[in-house]
């Protein structure tokens, strides 16, 4: 398993909220352990304590995605670091669950759980995962969807770097919406004009062949 491949890990506990809309799904022992995913044994020491802590780093991760999108880089890898710095991980080569055809181990890093909560075992795995991903893709692959009210982040995964919502569903909203718009301000245009075309029409028009005035 790619190091990388754990950034969605803090896809997953930043968009466990979302601000605008007044919603937060991260609530209890068992949303924390649903963020793991099945089969992780971090997720069965989760207490009520894990679910402070987390929304806490969640709060600062969204702040490395805002950066990102606000295209300042030293503030997102700034911000990153620190929480590296304060929830390190130990790295160690795995493989003995993946053959290749020879029957040989598929080595590769893996991220040991060493950690002394849930909270922090699941920290420190989404925070080394999207170090792994913005030093490997670059700081504008962290994004935050430009569909209002939404404010989840994604990681932009497209050939050319042009992606600016969360999913397909935002982005049809958001197109939908920009038509509407642009619908609206035709509309407005168009009877603009035809109120100055009428005006124009109702003026008096002043007949040069009438004689003039003595």
């Amino acid at each position: 398993m790619e190091l990388a491949y754990y950034s969605d890990f803090a896809v997953r506990l930043v968009n466990s909220e979302e601000p605008l809309r007044g919603t937060d799904t991260l609530t209890s022992v068992e949303t924390v352990r649903e963020l793991f995913g099945a089969g992780a044994q971090a997720a069965r020491r989760a207490t009520d304590t894990d679910v402070t802590r987390l929304r806490s780093v969640r709060a600062r991760l969204r702040g490395v995605f805002e950066a990102a999108a606000e295209h300042d880089e030293v503030r997102a890898v700034d911000l990153l670091n620190a929480l590296l710095m304060e929830f390190p991980v130990s790295p160690q080569i795995s493989g003995h669950e993946f053959r290749d055809d020879d029957g040989r181990p598929k080595w590769h890093m893996h991220i040991a759980d060493h950690a002394a909560s849930a909270s922090a075992s699941y920290t420190a795995t989404a925070c080394m995962g999207l170090a792994v991903h913005l030093t490997e893709y670059g700081v504008d692959r962290l994004g935050i969807c430009q569909a209002a009210p939404c404010r989840n982040a994604y990681l932009d995964t497209s050939t050319n770097r042009s992606r600016r919502y969360c999913s397909d569903r935002c982005a049809t909203r958001a197109n939908v919406a920009a038509y509407r718009a642009r619908k609206r301000l035709e509309s407005r245009a168009a009877e603009a004009a035809g109120t100055a075309r009428t005006g124009l029409s109702a003026e008096p028009s002043q007949d040069s062949s009438a004689p003039a005035e003595r």
